[in-house]
């Protein structure tokens, strides 16, 4: 049997993807991708096995993602609207700032351990965000938890820079002890954490004048 010509393969690839065209082949790379690094972690990802999933060509992704890294940025977007989500869902009615900066610890504690693709996309994947202005947009609604922040430290900005990384760091902390198993395993462990993440951030917050020590 002779060797397809290049127009044999393309055609062949034209009718392997024809369900994913209009648009819809990038995001079908995307959730390819989510479902590797849920299987594989982020460095068990590649776009070759992403288009294995999809059923396209090695070259198809390259059309709409110029590399890894690339693919990987768009599975981050996807991921930090989730988180925003999340966070609005857990904290954004609530009347207190307290109560919302405890809804947003609760909120990456549960991101990290109903979205762990996603978490880990976002946090360890190591992506160049000066290279994506949209993964820098997708950030804003997340970082908006800094004007409550503020309003707790009465616009200090010192004050709030201080509390703000304690609190993140102490919500990280909790997902990572989540992630590594030490509230146990299902859905109890997962608001375990969450709660000891809220307490944790209503202990900060209660002591936060000692974040700067003598003043």
């Amino acid at each position: 049997m002779s060797a397809a010509s290049p127009d044999d393969r393309r055609d062949h690839e034209r009718q392997h993807e024809g369900r994913y065209h209009h648009g819809d082949l990038p995001a079908a790379l995307v959730d390819a991708a989510i479902e590797v690094i849920a299987q594989r972690g982020v460095r068990g990802f590649s776009v070759a096995e992403a288009s294995r999933r999809v059923g396209v060509s090695a070259a198809a992704p390259y059309r709409h993602f110029s590399d890894r890294e690339d693919l990987l940025a768009a599975v981050a977007i996807r991921g930090l609207r989730a988180f925003a989500a999340m966070v609005a869902a857990e904290a954004g009615d609530a009347p207190v700032a307290e109560q919302r900066l405890c809804g947003m610890a609760r909120a990456y504690v549960r991101f990290a351990g109903e979205q762990r693709a996603l978490f880990d996309t976002i946090f360890s994947a190591g992506i160049d965000k000066s290279r994506y202005p949209e993964l820098e947009r997708a950030w804003e609604p997340i970082d908006a938890f800094l004007a409550v922040v503020r309003e707790l430290c009465d616009g200090d900005g010192e004050a709030a820079g201080a509390l703000a990384e304690a609190i993140e760091a102490t919500a990280h902390g909790h997902a990572m002890l989540l992630i590594d198993g030490q509230y146990g395993g299902g859905p109890g462990a997962l608001a375990i954490a969450a709660d000891r993440a809220a307490a944790a951030v209503r202990a900060i917050i209660a002591g936060r004048g000692a974040l700067l020590g003598p003043r």
